[in-house]
């Protein structure tokens, strides 16, 4: 949860750079829950966490070509 909440707060960030390390922490986070989801077979919070992998793996791509 800490590591979503330091994410959240590097996305809000001005700098560009800054925003895509909250959206890779976005990522790392997604993995830790789905780690936890697999544990505890928590199939909902794992399908949820997938499509919010996703839609950071977008906000990285965006961000990129935003910076270009």
């Amino acid at each position: 949860m800490l590591v979503t909440l330091a994410a959240a707060f590097l996305v809000g960030a001005r700098r560009a750079n800054r925003r895509i390390v909250g959206f890779y922490a976005f990522i790392l986070s997604n993995l830790l829950w789905i780690v936890w989801g697999v544990h505890d077979k928590a199939w909902a919070l794992i399908a949820l966490q997938a499509g919010l992998f996703a839609m950071n793996v977008r906000g990285i791509v965006r961000n990129d070509t935003q910076g270009a």
